[in-house]
């Protein structure tokens, strides 16, 4: 009749993460994506060190498919060289992924995780009256 607590408490996340998604402009959407990412090779790495291997293909693949997404919402003629460096970025990042998950390699997934933070880190330090986004998903 009714759920655990535990069923209870993925309802209320999932709840929280559309509602944010809902609530949130452009520059708010690029954080989620950048922090979503950043929170799936962190999952990757826990499971390495578990040797749960179904679950870490898993975090990296979502992983990669983020960093894509972000990659592929980059307006190029908006954003110029800064487009351009942050492409190359999240090239070099789905690379690295792709090794960690080939080869069971901690250090591509430490890698990665630290581009990504890096990234996450300019992005959130943007001063708040700087941040319309000309172009959809111009970080």
């Amino acid at each position: 009749m009714y759920g655990t607590n535990r069923q209870f408490a993925e309802q209320y996340r999932k709840v929280g993460v559309s509602t944010s998604v809902v609530d949130a402009d452009p520059h708010k959407l690029v954080a989620l994506l950048l922090a979503g990412a950043c929170e799936r090779i962190r999952t990757a790495e826990a499971a390495l060190q578990r040797s749960d291997q179904a679950r870490k293909g898993k975090a990296i693949g979502e992983a990669c498919s983020i960093v894509g997404h972000l990659d592929g919402s980059l307006d190029h003629e908006a954003g110029g060289e800064i487009a351009a460096n942050l492409s190359a970025l999240y090239e070099f990042v789905i690379v690295r992924l792709t090794e960690a998950n080939l080869h069971n390699d901690p250090a591509a997934l430490k890698d990665a995780l630290s581009l990504m933070m890096e990234i996450d880190s300019a992005w959130n330090a943007i001063p708040g009256d700087q941040r319309q986004i000309r172009g959809a998903g111009t970080p």
